[in-house]
């Protein structure tokens, strides 16, 4: 099917695993069992299959993916590999899963480290053109996702490893604060693009919607390191964490008005096609993540409205879903069923 072929594939998705992942953690929340159960083993389909993928990728399509590892505009897109991952042993850690949950942290952790130096020196430092600014956009934020996401899964494993459990304290707080200066550090790259260059109506695509994700799960993350056992590295930060916490859940909640605002600009007022296209799960996932992010903050904080929110937001969030998945199938077979017309 064209648009999952190992030639064809986009880097970016990663961002359905991502996507499923964490609705299937929102339902096991809300105590929806068996969708919750239903919604991972997806979400382990769904990893599988991008993942054997990416590997045919790798081994018979470099030229491909070399391009895309240069390309300012998908280079951080590989990132979603790390989220999803670490999506994914959330949602296993969470049916008792434990061991294999442990496995896919490791993964996520050394490949988010390798990308995390390898990924903006070849897309951004190592470019010759200048400014590099020019060449920010909202994909820039899936490396604060991949960064949270680390710290999430470390501190949800934590409670189930005591002789691990200082070693994941420690990775929690470094991913959760690196997380933050990334966000910091993206959203002034952003700005400053937004600011000082023309920008034509589509490059205000799905990617966008990531600033808003990234703060979400930078909620969760930040909410699942206060509820961990005392060690020396929570307890030097667990009030700083918990503050900032409520405080990221606030932009997070400002943000999602004006990327609205953003998509009405784009689509009715410019005139944009609403077309399907993989990076529409850079949309879907921030939903998913701020319904998560409420339900843990809340009960992390003793916050009943925030988490009220949050149990409510898990049905936009399923709708999103259900309708990207529809459009994502819609478009693959349609375009598989047109292919034989033009040999």
């Amino acid at each position: 099917m064209a648009g999952l072929t190992p030639a064809r594939l986009s880097p970016g998705y990663f961002a359905l695993v991502m996507a499923t992942g964490i609705l299937s953690v929102g339902c096991q929340l809300r105590g929806w069992t068996l969708t919750a159960r239903s919604l991972l083993v997806l979400t382990a389909v769904e990893y599988g299959l991008l993942v054997v993928l990416t590997v045919r990728r790798f081994v018979a399509h470099r030229r491909e993916l070399a391009a895309d590892v240069h390309d300012t505009r998908k280079a951080f897109l590989f990132f979603t590999f790390v989220a999803g991952t670490d999506v994914l042993a959330v949602g296993l850690a969470g049916q008792g899963h434990f061991v294999p949950a442990a496995v896919l942290l490791v993964i996520a952790a050394l490949t988010w480290v390798v990308l995390g130096y390898t990924i903006p020196w070849a897309a951004v430092l190592g470019r010759s053109e200048r400014p590099v600014v020019a060449a920010a956009n909202g994909t820039w934020f899936v490396w604060v996702v991949a960064s949270q996401s680390v710290a999430v899964a470390a501190a949800t494993l934590e409670p189930h490893y005591e002789a691990a459990r200082h070693g994941l304290a420690v990775v929690a707080v470094f991913s959760w604060s690196v997380g933050c200066v990334l966000y910091a550090a993206s959203a002034i790259f952003v700005s400053l693009r937004l600011m000082l260059y023309p920008l034509e109506p589509r490059e205000l695509d799905p990617p966008y919607w990531v600033s808003m994700g990234a703060v979400a799960i930078t909620v969760v993350a930040g909410a699942r390191i206060v509820e961990m056992e005392s060690a020396p590295m929570v307890d030097a930060v667990r009030g700083l964490v918990a503050g900032l916490s409520v405080v990221f859940w606030c932009f997070a909640t400002w943000l999602i008005p004006v990327l609205i605002a953003v998509g009405v600009w784009r689509h009715y007022v410019h005139r944009v096609p609403l077309a399907y296209e993989p990076t529409w799960w850079s949309i879907v996932f921030p939903l998913g993540m701020y319904a998560v992010a409420g339900m843990y903050l809340g009960r992390a904080d003793d916050l009943p409205i925030v988490e009220w929110i949050g149990r409510t937001w898990l049905w936009v969030a399923l709708t999103a879903w259900t309708l990207v998945l529809l459009a994502m199938l819609h478009t693959l077979f349609t375009t598989r069923s047109r292919e034989p017309e033009r040999t």
